[in-house]
């Protein structure tokens, strides 16, 4: 999964799946249970000493916010296949490299948009300064990126798979 611009998100299926189900369950079941939470606890009486009614409105919020982040993520989203893997870094690849070509330090991440993100990789946007420096490179490669600082970082591409999940 990737962003390819500011309009258009990249999604395997899997991911555009996973999405999808989380959106439905948000603009679904669970607005009904924050509804009745927020029922509950105005029934409690004061609203404006009402701790539960102020964290249930809180938890409302959240909810929406992430309601309306993933309809527009998948009304702009493009349904495709998953990486080749043909060793070019690519979104959607779990990437190992070597810093400064240091072969014993080394760090593994996923390339993928963060709502893509997964517990067993460190995730960098395609966008992020790293992402954007191994873009396209292959195994074997080197790759330079710029950092906060505004130093420049040199790396080495020592593997690249497609993501699985």
């Amino acid at each position: 999964m990737t962003q390819t611009s500011e309009s258009v998100t990249w999604l395997t299926q899997a991911a555009y799946d996973q999405l999808k189900a989380e959106l439905d369950y948000l603009s679904g079941p669970a607005r009904t249970e924050i509804a009745t939470k927020i029922a509950a606890a105005r029934e409690e009486g004061d609203l404006r000493e009402n701790g539960g009614y102020h964290a249930a409105k809180e938890e409302q919020g959240k909810q929406e916010l992430r309601v309306r982040q993933l309809t527009q993520l998948l009304e702009n989203a493009k349904v495709g296949t998953a990486p080749a893997s043909d060793g070019e870094v690519a979104p959607g690849t779990v990437v190992t490299i070597a810093f400064d070509g240091d072969e014993d330090d080394t760090m593994s991440f996923l390339l993928a948009s963060r709502e893509y993100a997964s517990s067993d990789f460190e995730t960098y946007s395609p966008q992020s300064p790293l992402g954007t420096g191994v873009m396209g490179k292959k195994i074997g490669e080197d790759a330079e990126y710029e950092l906060p600082n505004g130093k420049k970082a040199a790396v080495k591409i020592l593997d690249v798979k497609p993501f699985t999940g």
